[in-house]
């Protein structure tokens, strides 16, 4: 949902925004700044509402009767695109128009999981986050790839670079693991009792 709605929004303003509908081939700040807020900020509410939901109905179904948790808005980093946008010359700087908009969407994804898996914890439960690698990923991704436990995971494991398609995955603790970035549930006791069924009566060679 995150990557449908991100790839849409870059390129309507793709189609819009162009240099020569801007006030001399420039994007000035006060264009930028309404411009950005408003379209990131209905993208924060889209996107949220809808993890906000799933959140909570896998949390009821995995026996959790807790609300999704909503993340704050990353302000932050709608103001550095803003600023980019603003102050180099736009024929140049479009291209953020693209992928760091669609990379921005599925971050909020990424600030929905880390806000509940930090409010899950401090609930009790003892999650531990799993970082898998997707692709031929980068030396960096490579890196921070493994299992930590909740209070032993590096600040960084969330973080999603440009073209970044890798996971991050959160097991609270049941044994079920769920996809941070897709919401899917695996539980791998129930896959192996179901891989052992598929074995019987199958005679070795």
């Amino acid at each position: 949902f995150a990557i449908e709605i991100g790839e849409i929004l870059s390129e309507v303003l793709n189609t819009h925004i162009t240099v020569e509908a801007l006030p001399n081939g420039q994007m000035y700040f006060n264009i930028a700044d309404r411009i950005m807020n408003s379209t990131l900020k209905k993208n924060y509410d889209l996107i949220t509402g809808y993890a906000i939901d799933v959140q909570t109905e896998l949390n009821h179904n995995a026996g959790l009767k807790i609300k999704g948790q909503k993340p704050k808005l990353n302000q932050s980093r709608i103001d550095g695109i803003v600023e980019r946008l603003s102050t180099e010359e736009f024929e140049k700087i479009k291209w953020i128009l693209d992928e760091p908009i669609k990379n921005f969407s599925q971050s909020i994804v990424d600030d929905t999981a880390k806000a509940n898996i930090e409010f899950q914890a401090k609930a009790g439960l003892k999650p531990k986050i799993r970082r898998v690698v997707v692709g031929d990923c980068c030396d960096w991704c490579k890196e921070i790839e493994g299992t930590y436990e909740y209070k032993d995971a590096p600040d960084d494991i969330y973080r999603r670079h440009r073209y970044c398609r890798c996971r991050v995955e959160y097991e609270p603790g049941d044994g079920r693991i769920q996809d941070a970035h897709t919401k899917e549930w695996r539980d791998p006791k129930r896959e192996a009792k179901i891989e052992a069924r598929k074995k019987i009566g199958i005679k070795e060679r």
